[in-house]
């Protein structure tokens, strides 16, 4: 299985609260912190929730 690498590429200043509370449950919450997370549709829902605040790529 192949991970990923989530970016947060833009601030949660002005998002819905549901759109702050995915960006901290992806372990993010300041601009350019990166995490690794496995490649699975629970991370895939998440990440497409907040598409406008991160940048994925693959590990």
């Amino acid at each position: 299985m192949a991970d990923l690498n989530i970016t947060q590429v833009r601030s949660t200043i002005g998002c819905k609260p549901k759109q702050r509370g995915t960006i901290r449950a992806l372990g993010l919450g300041k601009i350019g912190r990166t995490v690794t997370k496995p490649d699975t549709p629970t991370v895939r829902g998440m990440i497409s929730r907040v598409p406008h605040l991160v940048s994925v790529e693959e590990a």
